[in-house]
Order: C-alpha cells, then sequence, then structure tokens
C-alpha cells in the first residue's frame, strides 16, 4: 500500500505524513491538507457489511492514515467508539418519508461531530508520540455550536493538551451554549466572541498564522493544533460513517450490491459533505451529493452559478449550525477540480480574502455534476418537522429537517427515486425550542430544559444524559471578548 503524503491546498512544498498533518492542523500557508491520492476500498462491499462500526472504521481509515500501525490505529478506534455512544451501532440508520436517516448523534454531546471529535485525541496524541513532540498541544477551535462542546468533551482532563474554544455568543442555542459554559476541566477554556461564526473562525486563522504568537508558544513549549474540520484528523473519520451506512443497506438486504444511492448533508462548512465526496471517490456507489443549505445559502448559489460570494447579509436561523458565508472546507474540493493546482487554488482564495468573491471555470463547474445544491426557508424547515412528525412519528432537529426539506423538493422537481441517506446530524433535544414550535406551537416556556421536558411528553423519545446532565451544572467559563482581543485572551489563558 501506498503511503499518502499530506501537502497543502496552496502550496505543494510542505510534504508531511499524516500523523504530522494532524498534529499541524493547518497547513504554514494558510492552506488545508490534502491527500496526494484518494485511496480506493479495498475490501468489497460485501466484506464491509458483515463487520461492524470500529472494523469499517479500521478499513476506511487505514488508507489515509497510512504512518499509523495497524495497532495504534486499532487502539485509537477503540477508545473512541465505546460506552460514550448510546447505542452498539454507533450510526444508526432510521427510515422515514421515503429515506434514510444516518442518525449521527448518539454520542456525548448530542451531534455528529461527536463521531470524528471521539476518536481525534487520540489520533492527536498518538502523533504526538510519534513525532517525538514533547510540546504540550493547544487545540484552538472556532465552533457555530456542536464542534465546540465535541472537542471540549474530547479533549477534556487529556494530558499534554489544552483546548481554547471560541464562540459566537449570541449565534448558538441555548442548549450549545450552557453545553460549552459548564465544560469541566483544567485544561479547557470557553470564549464568547461579540461577532458571528465567520469573525470567530477568521480570527481563529488568524491567530494560527500570527508569527509572533508563535514563537511566543514555542518558547514556552506549546504549539497549535486544530479540532474544526479543517484537520484531516477531523475529516477521515467522517467517511467512515457513509461508507457504515451503505453496508447496513446493503446488510439489510434495502439495496443490492454495487446499486447506487444519494446522499443529502446539510451543510455550513462543508466538511461533512466533503466526507461524502471522499467516499465517493474511494468507490462507494454514491450519484448525487445534495448539498441542503438554510438561508445562508451561499453554497446553493455557489453550485447553482459557479459563483462564491459572501459578500451578503448574515442571517441568524434556527440551524445555527450551518450559519456560516465562508465554507472553509469548500477549499478542498475546489483544489480538487481545478487538477489539484495549488497555485490555481491559492489565487481563488486569496481573491475570496481580498474581495469576498471568486469565479470558478466552466471546466471546473464540469466537474461539480455530481453535486446538487437546494435550500430551505425557516418556515420549510418548521413544516418539515412538524409533517415528518405527524406522518411518522419521527422526531428530528431543526439541521436535519434543512436536508428533508431540501430532499422533498428534489425528489419532487427530479422524480429521481434512487435510495436516499440524509445525513442527521444533531439530536432535536438540541434545538428543543425551534423543535417545539414546530410541532407544538401553542407552548410557551423561556426555559429550555422545560421545553425538553415538554418534547418528551409529546414524543415518548428519551432526553439524552447530554441534556440532563447540564441541567443544574455551574457555569464555568464566562469570558466574553471582542475579534480584535482573541490574541490577548488566548496569551493570557496559556500563561496560567
Amino acid at each position: 500500500m501506498n503511503d499518502i503524503i499530506y501537502s497543502s491546498t496552496r502550496g505543494a512544498a510542505e510534504k508531511l505524513t499524516a500523523s504530522q498533518a494532524i498534529l499541524k492542523g493547518l497547513a504554514s500557508d494558510g492552506g488545508l491538507f490534502v491527500p496526494d491520492h484518494i485511496p480506493a476500498l479495498d475490501k468489497s462491499l460485501e466484506e464491509l457489511s458483515r463487520m461492524d462500526y470500529a472494523q469499517v472504521a479500521y478499513e476506511v481509515m487505514k488508507l489515509f492514515l497510512t504512518d499509523y500501525t495497524e495497532d495504534e490505529l486499532k487502539a485509537c478506534i477503540k477508545a473512541a467508539y465505546d460506552e460514550k455512544f448510546d447505542t452498539e451501532e454507533i450510526a444508526p440508520l432510521a427510515e422515514a418519508a421515503d429515506a434514510y436517516f444516518l442518525e449521527l448523534y448518539h454520542g456525548a454531546t448530542i451531534a455528529f461531530k461527536d463521531m470524528a471529535l471521539s476518536i481525534l485525541p487520540h489520533l492527536m496524541t498518538t502523533a504526538a508520540r510519534k513525532n517525538n513532540v514533547n510540546n504540550e498541544i493547544v487545540i484552538l477551535t472556532a465552533t457555530s455550536g456542536d464542534t465546540g462542546k465535541a472537542a471540549l468533551a474530547g479533549f477534556a482532563s487529556v494530558p499534554g493538551t489544552k483546548i481554547i474554544v471560541f464562540y459566537p455568543k449570541d449565534g448558538v442555542s441555548p442548549i450549545q451554549k450552557q453545553q460549552m459554559v459548564t465544560q469541566k476541566g483544567d485544561n479547557t477554556f470557553v470564549v464568547g466572541i461579540n461577532g458571528n461564526f465567520d469573525n470567530a473562525q477568521s480570527g481563529v486563522k488568524a491567530l494560527f498564522a500570527n508569527e509572533e504568537l508563535a514563537s511566543w508558544m514555542s518558547e514556552n513549549k506549546m504549539q497549535f493544533s486544530s479540532a474544526n474540520s479543517i484537520n484531516i484528523g477531523r475529516l477521515v473519520p467522517q467517511i467512515v460513517y457513509y461508507v457504515y451506512a451503505y453496508t447496513r443497506l446493503l446488510k439489510e438486504e434495502r439495496i443490492r450490491d454495487k446499486e447506487y444511492i444519494n446522499v443529502t448533508v446539510p451543510t455550513g462548512n462543508f466538511g461533512n459533505i466533503l466526507a461524502a465526496y471522499y467516499a465517493k471517490l474511494m468507490g462507494l456507489p454514491i450519484a448525487k451529493l445534495i448539498c441542503a443549505s438554510n438561508e445562508n445559502k451561499v453554497l446553493y448559489d455557489f453550485f447553482k452559478s459557479g459563483t462564491y460570494d459572501r459578500n451578503r447579509e448574515f442571517i441568524l436561523t434556527s440551524s445555527p449550525s450551518m450559519d456560516i458565508l465562508i465554507s472553509s472546507n469548500l477549499e478542498r474540493l475546489i483544489y480538487h477540480i481545478c487538477s489539484n493546482d495549488p497555485n490555481k487554488c491559492r489565487s481563488l482564495m486569496e481573491l475570496l480574502s481580498r474581495t469576498g468573491r471568486y469565479d470558478i471555470s466552466d471546466e471546473m463547474q464540469q466537474k461539480l455534476e455530481m453535486f446538487e445544491g437546494g435550500f430551505c426557508d425557516e418556515d420549510t424547515t418548521l413544516k418539515t418537522i412538524a409533517g415528518i412528525y405527524k406522518s411518522c412519528g419521527y422526531l428530528i432537529d431543526t439541521h436535519t429537517a434543512v436536508a428533508a426539506g431540501v430532499y422533498k423538493s428534489y425528489r419532487n422537481r427530479t422524480g429521481d427515486q434512487t435510495p436516499t441517506v440524509i445525513a442527521s446530524t444533531a439530536s432535536p433535544y438540541k434545538f428543543t425550542g425551534s423543535v417545539l414550535r414546530a410541532i407544538d406551537p401553542g407552548y410557551v416556556s423561556d426555559d429550555d430544559f422545560d421545553k425538553a421536558d415538554r418534547l418528551f411528553e409529546l414524543s415518548g423519545v428519551p432526553i439524552p444524559s447530554a441534556v440532563t446532565d447540564i441541567r443544574t451544572a455551574p457555569i464555568l467559563h464566562k469570558t466574553i471578548c471582542e475579534v480584535d482581543e482573541m490574541e490577548a485572551v488566548v496569551r493570557d489563558f496559556l500563561s496560567k
């Protein structure tokens, strides 16, 4: 098996192994690490269908993380996919509304980010040992709601690490915020910023690129890494669950071997759907990748027109994890469709940074034929939750509803009957207010925990421990800052 080497989307000079790329997080030139080739699955789909989640994870991840030994990788997988998940399948499939909902929210923080962030700390600490890194690893991340808590839960109290999470103070759900600000662990630090997610993400990228800060950290035996989906160690584990979903459908004889499926993904930062794209390139029979946006429909407009333009109003919606106008992982897709040309990719990213927009060529746009864009407004999102609950008794959150609404629209428009997997990215209990507004509009309460009780009363779906555990938990993180104060806040925490 050929070892995979990782280089930046913006320049091929820096060549790293998988473990080095995971440790570093973001390339020195601001680009994202990409593999020099996409490996093909080396087990048949039929063979994979006889494996459990951990075994499928090994078969997929070994192909990308080629400098990890079999023992190292299996130990990371075993530590990640254990009793932290409340279901043995790890990522079960539920059939409802003419689709298969891939439930990715059965981990510790009831969102799909757990699927990758349960394993990332183990991949990272193993990488540090492999590369004789004695510095403390400082995880620096921006979150639109879910990554933050999942990363905090993964890295809390992990020796040799600290984690700093920035979130938009008024841009996450009450449950998301409560999950983060009650996080225990001496190595954890949570900061609300006065701004939106794009401000937080841009601020974090600027800290990564700050050479003076890097020098100060090096003197103090520390180095940054990332838990965002910009880290290749986040992206690779996400490929696993698409392969797993396909093989479950095969095992249950819902599809035939090599039959094509569609995949619909609610999309903000583009990492989750990019993982499905990589699964397709590995040989998984995926026909259409349906990219579902909320009212911040920058990706829908991109797939429709070939122009990426973030110069628009930023809208706060009921699906806050998708309230994003700069989709970082799209850069990896751009790199691939411009024939892996880092110079072309860099020029487009510089244009985005300078003007807020770029246009891709007709030739590049032709390479996006497998993608289908769609968007769901707020009214349709709530109607989708209500409609599926009323017709099937199946409860979904707002982000999943965006995907389900877009899929229904796509199916009605095209008549495409291809079996379809919808990535169900969060528990309905993470967004109780919006879900209740959809299925019980007359209910009024200002308390999100009262809303959780009401949701249980109506649906019978058990309240996850991730919600009950924070009901009376003390608030431990109270820091708020402006975007231009982020560096000072980081230095202050790291100096303690």
